[in-house]
This record gives C-alpha cells, sequence and structure tokens, in this order.
C-alpha cells in the first residue's frame, strides 16, 4: 500500500466516496450482528436479524450457509454493497472462529481498512490478536468498535490499556461509556461534542443525540444522573491527560485506532462508528502487483478474485468469483482479459451481494466488489484487465495443519466426490491432495469444523454422504525447485508424494524429522508452509 501522505492524484469522486472494509473479531463478539445494524442503518434492509433471535428475525443476512444458520456463528466470508449517506460502503463480514481464518486472511487483501469488534467484558481476545497481526503486515488502518457496553465490562481504561499493549497501537477515545452494564446510559461523543443516549426499550431504533457545549454544558445534567456526570468529568480528564489526540493521518497509516463504545443489539454506537468510517476510513487504495502496482485511478479496468463460493444458491450449481475492482469504472457487458489464461471473458451477469441476495450489477468502480458467476474458469488469485498483463500479488494459500483421508459413503460415486472435492478446493474451503500411491484423496484444512463443515456441504449440496478417517501423515508443504532435481526427489519419496488441485508438487509429512531430513538432504529444493495464489 502505498504512504498515504504522498502526492497522489486526487481520486474521480465515485472512486473517493467508497469505503471497502472488513470486520473482524473473535467468535462471539457481535460481529454479525453489528454487520446487521450497518445494513439496516444503511437502508438495505427492513428489521435486522438477530443471530440469538427465533424464527424469522433469526435471518441474519450475512450469514447465508445453512450452517451458519443452524448454529448461530459465521462460517465463510460475504460481501455486502450499501449506501450510507454520501458513501457507499463494500463490507465484508469475515468468520471469526479461528478453524476460518485463512478465509479471514485473504478477504483482508481485498479491503483498504478493518473495523475490529471486541467485546466489553473479554478485551483482546486470541483471535483478535491473530486477525490484528494481519492487519499489521498490511498496514491496515483499523477502527475498533467496543461491544456490548450494556452488560457487565471491563473498566474502559483497562480495554484501551490492553489494546495498547497487547496489539501495539496508539488507542484514542472517539466516544466514551456513560455507566456500564445496568447502568449504561450511552455515550459522550468526544469528536461532535454530543451526548448521545440509548433506548433500551427499541433495539432497532436509535434514540436521541444531544448536542452540548462542552462538559459544562446544564444540559448534561438533566439527563445523566449526578453520581454518573461526576464520573465522566474524572475519566475523560484523565483520558485527555493520558491519550493521544485523534490523528486523522496516523490512522490512514495503521498507527493509531479510534474507538467507539456501544451495544450492537440495542443499536447504539453503530451509526457514529459509521460516520467514523466515512470520515477517517481510506479511500480506494494502491494495489500491489507485477509487474507493476495498480492505482484506482487509472482509467483502465482492472479487478483480482480473492474469493471463489461454490453453490450459493442451491437450486443452481454455480460457483461466484468475488472481485475486488482495482481500478477503472467498469460496466457490464465488459470484455476483460483473463490474465492467467490470456483469453478475453465477457462478464455479462456481474452482481453485486447483500450476502445471499445478488442483483445484477450495471457498473462498479475501483474500490467495489462484485461477484461473477462462472463454471470454474475463475480462481483465487486470478487477475482480470482491459488488456495489461498484471498479476495481483499477496493472496495467501496456507499448509494445512490437520490431514484427513475422504471417501463417499458409496463406493460407486467416487467419480462425484472427486468433482466436490475439486471444486471446494477451488474456492479454498479445503486443500485436496491426491498421492502418487493409492488411491482416493487426503483433504486439509485449518481447523477441525472444517471437516464438519464439507461433510455437511457435500451432502447438502451433493447429495453425497462422506467419511473423514485419520491418516498417518499430520502436515504438508509444497516443493519448488529445478525440474532435474525435483524429479529425482519424486522418485526416491513416492510414498510422500501428492499433488494439489492445481497440479503442484506436495510433500506430505508424518513427523518435523521429514522436513529437517528433506531441508538437509535435498538443499536445492524449497519447502514452504503457504503458496502464494498465482498464476
Amino acid at each position: 500500500m502505498l504512504d498515504i501522505a504522498s502526492n497522489r492524484p486526487a481520486l474521480p469522486p465515485e472512486i473517493a466516496r467508497r469505503r471497502t472494509f472488513a470486520i473482524i473479531s473473535h467468535p462471539d463478539a457481535g460481529k454479525t450482528t453489528l454487520t446487521e445494524k450497518f445494513l439496516l442503518f444503511g437502508g438495505a434492509i427492513q428489521m435486522a436479524g438477530q443471530v440469538r433471535a427465533k424464527g424469522e428475525a433469526r435471518r441474519t443476512r450475512s450469514d447465508f450457509m445453512q450452517m451458519e444458520k443452524d448454529r448461530g456463528i459465521s462460517v465463510s466470508a460475504s460481501a455486502m454493497s450499501f449506501d450510507y449517506k454520501t458513501f457507499r460502503f463494500n463490507l465484508v463480514d469475515t468468520p471469526g472462529h479461528s478453524d476460518f481464518s485463512e478465509d479471514t486472511y485473504r478477504t483482508l487483501t481485498a479491503v483498504d481498512a478493518a473495523v475490529m469488534v471486541i467485546d466489553g467484558a473479554k478485551g483482546v481476545e486470541s483471535q483478535t490478536q491473530k486477525l490484528f497481526e494481519v492487519c499489521r503486515l498490511r498496514d491496515l488502518p483499523i477502527l475498533t468498535f467496543c461491544n456490548k457496553m450494556d452488560r457487565e465490562s471491563r473498566d474502559t481504561f483497562e480495554i484501551i490499556d490492553e489494546i495498547q499493549e497487547m496489539l501495539a497501537i496508539d488507542v484514542t477515545p472517539a466516544s466514551w461509556p456513560i455507566g456500564q452494564g445496568r447502568d449504561f446510559i450511552g455515550c459522550y461523543d468526544i469528536l461532535r461534542d454530543r451526548l448521545e443516549l440509548m433506548d433500551r426499550a427499541d433495539r432497532n431504533k436509535v434514540a436521541e443525540s444531544i448536542e452540548i457545549n462542552g462538559l459544562d454544558d446544564p444540559k448534561l445534567a438533566q439527563h445523566v444522573p449526578a453520581h454518573l456526570l461526576e464520573q465522566l468529568h474524572e475519566e475523560l480528564e484523565m483520558a485527555r491527560a493520558l491519550l493521544p489526540e485523534l490523528d486523522p493521518q496516523a490512522v490512514l497509516e495503521g498507527h493509531m485506532t479510534p474507538i467507539w463504545f456501544g451495544s450492537a443489539i440495542n443499536s447504539f454506537g453503530v451509526k457514529e462508528l459509521m460516520d467514523g468510517i466515512g470520515s477517517y476510513g481510506p479511500e480506494p487504495q494502491i494495489q500491489s502487483a507485477e509487474p507493476r502496482k495498480i492505482s484506482p485511478e487509472e482509467t483502465k479496468v482492472s479487478g483480482f478474485v480473492f474469493k471463489v463460493q461454490a453453490n450459493m444458491d442451491p437450486k443452481h450449481r454455480d460457483r461466484v468469483a468475488f472481485v475486488r475492482m482495482a481500478s477503472g469504472h467498469f460496466k457490464r457487458g465488459m470484455k476483460l482479459t483473463h490474465v492467467r489464461t490470456k483469453k478475453p471473458m465477457a462478464v455479462s451477469n456481474p452482481v453485486l451481494f447483500l450476502a445471499s441476495d445478488r442483483e445484477l450489477a450495471d457498473e462498479a468502480w475501483a474500490g467495489d466488489i462484485i461477484g461473477i458467476p462462472n463454471h470454474g474458469q475463475l480462481r483465487i488469485g486470478d487477475t482480470l484487465t482491459e488488456g495489461e498483463a498484471l498479476r495481483v500479488t499477496g493472496i495467501p494459500s496456507f499448509a494445512p495443519e490437520l490431514l484427513q483421508g475422504v471417501r463417499a459413503g458409496d463406493p460407486m460415486k467416487a467419480k462425484h466426490l472427486e468433482k466436490a472435492l475439486m471444486q471446494f478446493a477451488e474456492e479454498g474451503a479445503a486443500k485436496v491432495f491426491k498421492p502418487m500411491i493409492g488411491s482416493g484423496f487426503i483433504v486439509g484444512v485449518v481447523g477441525a469444523l472444517q471437516f464438519e463443515v464439507l461433510a455437511s456441504r457435500i451432502e447438502l449440496e451433493y447429495g453425497l454422504p462422506v467419511r473423514f478417517d485419520g491418516s498417518q501423515f499430520t502436515s504438508a508443504r509444497w516443493v519448488a525447485g529445478d525440474k532435474a532435481a525435483l524429479d529425482k526427489f519424486i522418485n526416491a519419496n513416492k510414498q510422500h508424494i501428492a499433488h494439489d488441485h492445481d497440479g503442484d508438487t506436495v510433500y506430505l509429512t508424518r513427523l518435523q524429522w521429514d522436513i529437517d531430513r528433506v531441508i538437509r538432504d535435498y538443499p536445492e529444493l524449497k519447502l514452504t508452509a503457504t503458496k502464494e495464489m498465482m498464476v
């Protein structure tokens, strides 16, 4: 990402109004509920679905897989585009569960900022820390929302200290909570000098916003009980002495995060956060690519695939490639070059997403995320351009941490199983390896829950019950090197060799000793735990 302070030309207004961001958090911090409220305030939905609600109210927009609806967790990143005030928001809701972190990691390559959701009672949790480290690697600007303030939560300074220490980032309060748990009545909006009060009666309604003239305004005493007002004065005095002021440039460079406090389920603090994303979030950024970087203001269209989702609509065996537009003004029906195959591709049915709902996209600008339905031509990491051979870089594929054999309940359906596995491999939902010796496939994932999701999806989408069995192998490494050295290595280690769905050579290992032996005996070869999805 280019230094935002550099002398870049001003973006065309239509691109400049776009804000493309991901929401990241530990499971159960309230990320999906927050996403729902974003859609509600953006006018994209009429009633927010709550993850823990019953019946019709439970239909959250961003969880579209059957398993997500059954369990109330997000297992697949989903994209949503909607307008809010003068801005166009492209929001990607990511899985919070660490078993799906690879999907989240890839999604973070396609956004310009991240909103980090923290549970007010739990603070910074392990998965939050991992995801934050990914953001830090990419210098992504981060805006923080401390959720669930209407429940018993930790001391505000304690939460801020923990973020500063554990994540090594400056924190500046954009709002300050008044009371907590049952006594939580709202927040003081530091940036706009307003009193924001929470309405507990109607969860989809935003309570009143009272403009005040500084903390000494007598209006405050009319709305805030005396003991809470005294506490607010004390805490804000300390905050001003101890914490840095908001520096928009430091936010854009990823060195500082503004923090808002609220309760997503009560629709409180969400609008202030959305305003903050508009005011302090970055415009579409420059994308890393070979042989040159891509600037959003370039007139020629380019974009890259960061996710492939199969069977979003179970009635149609479709695959939708999620494409982040990197430059230009795309119009429906355009012919773009598929750089990997060098073939032209007419994009006649591009879609805009509202999770599983879609509408035809007549146009899209740099920063937007569109879906391109296709039958397997597009893969993660593919770049589409108006002719120039550019290849967006930095989209990773990780070595799996768990390996299992897989077989169909009905041996006559082995071919069907192969087709299903290849589809999931292209989608990035699992690694699929075909060993050189023996029949069958070995499936690799990052977390155990992925096996459950795969089994459930193969049965639901292909009518094919499957069984996963233990494997003698525990990890996999991609092998690269000169052809003669690689052939020699393969011939000597056939029982460990497999190929992934791209046909690349993979070395399956049982122990760390296997890896150490290859490094010692074959110094000319390179073993890697990640493979960049480049083509």
